[in-house]
């Protein structure tokens, strides 16, 4: 079915709008999750048939991909995914207040690049009706039988000044809807928004959000949700060893490297040159070795032992391998889904599963932080 897409889909979304496209999608996808009749074959076409079980902060995933934020910012598909095999699913980004996001068009596309340029902005029906819409899925379908994770961003008329009580609101209202949350400070799709990886303004916004986390635990005598924090691929070592030195001290369980990237690659076409002039952030093939880079970069400072999540120009399971052996233990993709179909899910999984067997390795965490290993050994 991948190839089938790449033959006959990919040509047709060339011809649509990107975000037009991408909602289509979406709506399709829910469409056909809703109905058994064409959910079965679904799960029979894309689900994958083993798993690769791998445990994340004392939670069992059937395997380490999932969806990333961006992808279904309003939780539009829940089932959908499932249905297509994913480990998890990141929901978002969810801002307190609900917004529009920049003015369109805003999302652009290059197939020959295989990469994606948005300017977004957050654009989601805020915290308030994110948490209805949740209440009302959990209530006819029951909880996704995956995690569920939700980003939080900061509403654009929000201050700087004031972001931490802009996140930390948002998560108290989805708190018991999300099984993990991800503090986004690194889009480069809101004003100053990555001002606040330095550290003092995010150790105010995990404080803030940790307060709300110990307090919603207690008030429903559960345990405490994961927090992990997203960063910009553009910072410099020292930035990148203050931010996950500022998070750890602060009680974050883990980090997602990384965001879209405001840095270009070459252009070889005017249609190239048509996208990567566009503002915005970039994800796709372009920002494959970049994350990953950035994962062997804190894997090294924090000598393997916190949590990684690699996001990053994921589109087949070598790419995927190289940022588990970089020290992810999970992964995550969206422009993936976007140029290689539903069928990456089971592509991806089948792929790691035979490099685990090349590599003569029993699980999936003997893989996790291998190329450090190795060059250790050399």
């Amino acid at each position: 079915m991948g190839l089938a897409f790449r033959l006959f889909g990919r040509p047709l979304l060339a011809f649509q709008d990107s975000e037009r496209a991408h909602s289509r999608a979406l709506k399709l996808l829910r469409l056909f999750s809703s109905n058994p009749l064409t959910r079965l074959p679904m799960k029979l076409l894309y689900k994958p048939k083993k798993t690769i079980p791998i445990q994340f902060l004392g939670d069992k995933y059937d395997h380490p991909l999932g969806l990333a934020a961006g992808m279904d910012k309003k939780a539009e598909a829940l089932r959908g995914w499932e249905t297509l095999g994913l480990g998890f699913i990141e929901i978002g980004g969810i801002t307190q207040l609900e917004q529009q996001g920049n003015p369109k068009p805003r999302m652009f596309r290059s197939n020959s690049s295989q990469s994606l340029v948005n300017r977004m902005g957050f654009n989601n029906p805020g915290s308030e009706k994110t948490a209805s819409h949740l209440k009302d899925h959990f209530a006819k379908y029951g909880r996704p039988n995956v995690p569920l994770w939700i980003n939080l961003g900061k509403s654009k008329l929000t201050p700087l000044d004031e972001s931490a009580d802009d996140y930390s609101t948002t998560m108290k209202r989805l708190w018991v809807f999300g099984d993990v949350f991800v503090i986004n400070v690194s889009s480069p799709n809101t004003p100053n928004l990555r001002e606040l990886q330095n550290d003092e303004e995010l150790a105010k916004i995990i404080i803030a959000c940790q307060e709300v986390n110990h307090n919603m635990a207690s008030e429903h005598n559960s345990k405490k949700k994961p927090i992990l924090v997203k960063i910009a691929p553009e910072l410099d070592d020292a930035q990148l060893k203050l931010v996950v030195n500022t998070a750890m001290s602060n009680g974050c369980d883990g980090i997602v490297a990384t965001n879209t990237t405001t840095s270009r690659p070459e252009t070889n076409s005017k249609s190239e040159e048509k996208v990567f002039t566009q503002t915005g952030g970039m994800s796709g093939k372009p920002l494959t070795d970049l994350s990953t880079d950035f994962i062997k970069k804190i894997y090294r400072m924090t000598d393997g032992n916190w949590p990684i999540i690699g996001v990053g120009g994921i589109m087949n399971s070598e790419d995927a391998w190289e940022k588990i052996t970089a020290g992810a233990t999970l992964i995550q993709a969206y422009s993936g889904f976007v140029f290689e179909g539903a069928s990456l899910t089971k592509s991806v999984v089948n792929g790691l599963q035979k490099k685990l067997v090349l590599h003569g390795l029993t699980s999936l965490e003997d893989a996790v932080g291998l190329s450090h290993k190795v060059e250790g050994e050399n």
